[in-house]
């Protein structure tokens, strides 16, 4: 059986079977150099940007998480590194969430970024095409339902409470986008096909209960065993 040992035994060689091993010291070397790099290339970034503004640039880098770790291996201690250098070294910013900065900096100017993302030729054609696009409309369904329970049940308590956050928890299941990705690229369809169907009957039937006033603790119970992501989720975020 294949396990997971954390050692990792070969490094990127090129397109080649002889692989030559993987040196701990030569990768950790190579990531804080990288570290090193990114961070000049912000600073000298915020220079030039801060002589054609009034108040302090910010720059925002959102990365997918999975990059750390999953398909970059030192990943991790890349990030470990470009911190330190941020708090030790001298350099011309400070590390901040898009909330604290415009909670300093309230008055921006306000922009609408175009559609696209990481996915093939960056756009959406990854996530709706003719493999999955059949998945949305029930996705759409759910959602619109889900916004629907929140407004009917502003103030439920107890099982209603629980069953209205497990509908909450199954939609947001219902539409990672991991389901449709796996589809497009034809790897555990079924398995993803299958996520797709349980999370939306799963909802539907919760949602039909709701409705009804009629809901089955037992089904709630065990669905909720299967299904516990976000254990402080609140149904209201929907409202």
């Amino acid at each position: 059986m294949r396990v997971n040992t954390g050692i990792k035994y070969h490094r990127i060689t090129g397109k080649t079977e002889n692989k030559d091993y993987y040196n701990l010291q030569w990768a950790k070397d190579s990531a804080e150099m990288q570290a090193g790099h990114f961070l000049d290339s912000r600073v000298k970034q915020i220079n030039d940007l801060s002589s054609f503004m009034d108040t302090p640039p910010i720059i925002v880098c959102p990365y997918d998480a999975e990059l750390y770790g999953h398909w970059w291996y030192e990943g991790p201690y890349w990030l470990y590194i470009l911190f330190k250098k941020i708090y030790y070294d001298d350099c011309n910013f400070k590390l901040i969430t898009p909330g604290e900065f415009i909670d300093k900096y309230p008055c921006m100017q306000v922009s609408s970024p175009c559609r696209s993302s990481w996915g093939a030729n960056g756009y959406s054609e990854v996530w709706l095409n003719q493999t999955n696009d059949y998945v949305h409309r029930h996705l759409h369904v759910a959602a619109d339902r889900m916004c629907e329970l929140a407004k009917t049940y502003p103030n439920a308590k107890g099982l209603k409470k629980k069953a209205l956050n497990q509908c909450a928890r199954e939609l947001l299941l219902a539409q990672s986008s991991d389901w449709l990705f796996i589809i497009t690229n034809g790897t555990m369809v079924d398995y993803a096909k299958k996520r797709i169907k349980d999370h939306i009957g799963r909802f539907t039937k919760l949602y039909e209960q709701i409705k009804g006033n009629n809901i089955n603790e037992e089904f709630l119970k065990e669905i909720s065993k299967q299904d516990k992501i976000f254990p402080d989720i609140d149904y209201m975020i929907y409202c």
